[in-house]
Formats: structure tokens, sequence, C-alpha cells
């Protein structure tokens, strides 16, 4: 696994070195991924039980497995936020990103594209510029494509999310940082995973220091406000009742941030705004 000689990991070059608590550390790793949207649950799960059926074939035994991927993932697939996301207020998420300016400028305006637009930490870093600059203008409406996961009908499926002044004001800062050469936030020859360690990680205190758990949030934070929007009502985690009193309109809302976050269930939506309550 790469995961065994990555800094995350124990620093193991011989598979003969891994044993069952390498495995359910490795699981915890995943584990943290998923909690931050970084990892579908599902792909977590596969690659557990990749690991186990290669841990097989190479002891010739199954002494060294993880025995229930789903229970050593500590979730379901299908999750419903229980505590309110982080970065609900734009005044706290705007002094987070002035913490960031000053250290991290690229980081800085990730995290105000993320809470803008819904973004995933991926589609972030990865999103051209000039090309949402030009939709922006042109149709005051953007199409998240880069860096997206592909299953909701493969990674071009159409995601299109109304401008507005936080959008536009994200998109101009991203521009003013985006390294010379690029379309978005890698330098030309910068890959994305020295990006995530030289840029990410250290930014990740920044977000500890001021109250906020991770980009993740941010997708939260701007899920549960567009609940409001198109509902006129909080979102259920923020104590809203709109499923009571319009299951209907509760539903409609549901599909349309289901869309905007570039997933392809609508149940999915209640890990960011909560259940159907």
């Amino acid at each position: 696994m790469r995961w065994c000689r990555s800094e995350d990991g124990p620093g193991f070059n011989d598979a003969r070195q891994i044993d069952r608590q390498t495995l359910l550390d490795y699981a915890a790793h995943l584990r943290h991924l998923v909690e931050r949207s970084d990892l579908a649950i599902a792909t977590a799960q596969n690659r557990l039980s990749s690991v186990n059926r290669t841990m097989a074939a190479l002891r010739g035994d199954q002494y060294v497995k993880v025995p229930s991927p789903s229970k050593a993932l500590g979730t379901q697939r299908i999750t419903v936020r229980t505590t309110n996301p982080q970065g609900q207020d734009h005044e706290h998420v705007m002094r987070i990103v002035e913490a960031l300016r000053e250290q991290h400028p690229r980081a800085a305006a990730i995290a105000q594209l993320a809470r803008a637009t819904g973004m995933r930490l991926r589609e972030a870093i990865l999103a051209d510029l000039p090309r949402l600059k030009r939709e922006a203008e042109h149709y005051d409406k953007i199409n998240i494509q880069d860096g997206t996961k592909g299953g909701r009908g493969g990674a071009t499926a159409p995601r299109w999310i109304t401008v507005d002044d936080h959008i536009r004001e994200a998109l101009r800062y991203a521009e003013q940082v985006s390294p010379d050469g690029s379309r978005n936030f890698l330098a030309p020859n910068e890959s994305y995973l020295d990006f995530q360690r030289e840029i990410v990680r250290p930014a990740r205190d920044i977000l500890h220091t001021h109250n906020l758990k991770g980009f993740h949030e941010l997708r939260a934070a701007y899920a549960c406000e567009r609940y409001e929007q198109i509902t006129h009502h909080l979102a259920p985690i923020n104590g809203g009742r709109c499923r009571r009193l319009d299951p209907r309109l509760d539903r409609e809302a549901r599909l349309q941030i289901s869309y905007e976050l570039g997933h392809g269930r609508i149940d999915v939506v209640s890990a960011y705004i909560g259940g159907r309550v």
C-alpha cells in the first residue's frame, strides 16, 4: 500500500511488517477521509476489501485482515448529520480567510470557493478559474466540472451554480493568487500531492485554531444556506421543521442541493443538512 510508505502511514517498505494493527490504522485513515468528504464510503469499503484479499494472497492465511470493513469505518453508506456545520457565519469564514491569506493565500482562496459554491476540496484546487470567470460574466452561473467524482452519471454531468456576490469575490481573489501559467491553484511544476502536503496540511492547522474542523465543513455550511434560501426555513440540523410543514418543498430543496453538490442521490444530502425531521 502506498499509504504504508507515506508520511501518514507507518513508513513500512516491506509487506511482512504489516500486522492487524496496521490495517486498523489504515481503516482509521480512510474513515478520516470519508468524514472530510474527500472519499466516498463505498470507495473506502472497497479499498479495505482489496487489502484483505491482497494480505490473504501474500500470507496464504486469514490471520491479518480487517474483519468487517463497514464496522471498521464506523459508518454506514448513508449518514445523517447530527452536529451543526461550522462556518455557516460568513463573518467567521472571512476571519479564517484573512488568517490564511497571511501564510497560505491559495488555501484562503480555496476556503472562499468552498464556502461560496459548495465545492469539494479537490474540486476547488483543480477548478478551471478562467472558465469559471467567463461563465460567471456571461451566464451569471458557473458549471463545476474539474476534480469531480465520477459516480453521478460521469464526471462531466452538468452542475450549474447561480453566481452571487460571494462567488464573484471568491473568483476575483482566486484569479489573483493562481500561479503564473496555471488555470487552477497548482503551479505548472507542482503535483496535487505536493499541494496537499505543503499547502493544505498546514492550512488545516490554521482552520483548527479558528474553530473549523476542515474544508468539508464549508461544503455543509453552503448546503444549509441553500436549504434556507430555497425553503425559507432553517436547515433541519439548525432546528428547521420544513419537512413537517411542507414535505414537497423539503424534497425539492434536497433534490436541488443534491444536484449542486454533485451527488446523484437525494438521501446523501442528510449528511450535510440533517435528516428529514
